[in-house]
């Protein structure tokens, strides 16, 4: 709060002042009175929040909000919401079968807005401490593709529109944003490599699809990948491919403004999103099913189908592969643009535990049978 008044009396200036700060003391009083949850969140989120986002993350937080804390407690004044309050809407979502990841970042964001309250003094303590919220003891099980899984998949799409594509999502274990906002400018023929300098992001805004090239996901993201395997082979397959489909659409060439030197992109020219990656991907895996049905009828064997599989699914599969051409952890940490080492040592230890099971089978029995030539058995 701050009072700025000028004269020559200072007797006067002293009587001015107080009057001022009682009045400024009452507009405090009034507001704090008056303000509800979801006018506070508001101006919370304007001031703090927003300046100090991406643009891409405005829509989701708030929609978060007001499907979480602003849904239940946000007709209610700031000054009247107490710790039960706030521990009513956990129990709530819970009730909802809300996970208890959601459950925890509503209530982060829940506790910030209720703190900066308490510093600009509309409310004397914050109510979002102590709350209870059930631990969710949940193992994620992450998708990687075995070796022959692999070659099945790209055998698979051979004749596919995005065959190069999923090459080097293979070749290179970026992300499908990453893969979206590659751009030729980005590919370096000289020095066999790309470098990740955007990702592309497509989300719905208020019914509105909002397309845009963002900065990647961290600072670590920025990264330089060597060409690995078939992947200068493959990129000039696509450049060839790319300028053929331009001459053949003509007028019909899709690309909005921004996005004409995209490597990928669908057969209309437009930009490849995570839709049309899920979509292919399925598609794929499909027909792989459809002729192991056939082929397993044929060859009178019971059918081993293929995993159903997402597009990061692929980027995990790179990231094994590294590994098991024996590269340092710290390496590939650098090459999949992990920001926290631990996320690629998870990877690692998937791989290495793999590994393990496969030399234990080697071991076999304690008791040989006599006809056994040296070797032990399972």
């Amino acid at each position: 709060m701050k009072i700025s008044i000028y004269g020559r009396n200072l007797r006067e200036l002293r009587k001015q002042f107080e009057e001022q700060k009682e009045l400024a003391e009452n507009r405090i009083e009034a507001r704090r009175k008056r303000i509800t949850l979801n006018e506070w969140f508001e101006e919370w989120f304007v001031t703090y929040k927003i300046p100090n986002i991406k643009e891409t993350s405005v829509f989701p937080m708030r929609r978060k909000y007001y499907n979480t804390f602003g849904k239940y407690l946000g007709h209610m004044r700031v000054i009247d919401i107490t710790n039960m309050d706030v521990q009513n809407v956990i129990n709530r979502l819970k009730s909802e079968g809300k996970a208890t990841s959601t459950m925890r970042d509503a209530l982060g964001r829940m506790r910030d807005c209720m703190e900066a309250a308490k510093n600009n003094m509309l409310i004397p303590i914050n109510p979002c401490f102590e709350i209870r919220v059930p631990w969710e003891n949940k193992q994620v099980k992450r998708r990687f593709l075995s070796q022959e899984e692999q070659n099945i998949f790209l055998k698979a799409v051979e004749n596919n529109w995005y065959k190069e594509m999923f090459y080097i999502m293979f070749l290179t274990g970026i992300r499908v944003g990453e893969v979206g906002g590659l751009m030729w400018s980005d590919v370096d023929f000289d020095n066999k490599c790309i470098f990740i300098n955007r990702t592309l992001s497509c989300q719905y805004e208020y019914g509105n699809k909002m397309l845009r090239l963002m900065e990647p996901k961290t600072h670590n993201s920025y990264r330089r990948i060597p060409f690995f395997g078939e992947a200068e082979e493959m990129f000039r397959a696509q450049y060839n491919k790319v300028q053929n489909l331009k001459k053949a659409l003509g007028s019909r060439w899709r690309a909005g403004e921004g996005y004409e030197d995209l490597v990928f992109v669908t057969t209309m020219g437009s930009p490849v999103l995570r839709y049309h990656a899920e979509k292919e991907i399925k598609k794929v895996v499909k027909e792989i099913n459809y002729q192991e049905e056939i082929n397993s009828k044929f060859e009178g064997r019971e059918p081993v189908f293929f995993e159903n599989m997402y597009p990061h699914a692929i980027r995990h599969t790179f990231c094994s592969r590294c590994f098991e051409a024996h590269m340092q952890p710290k390496v590939v940490q650098k090459i999949m643009g992990h920001q926290h080492y631990s996320t690629t040592i998870d990877i690692y230890t998937h791989v290495t535990d793999n590994i393990m099971e496969e030399e234990i089978c080697k071991f076999g029995y304690a008791m040989q049978d006599g006809g056994d030539d040296g070797g032990m058995r399972m």
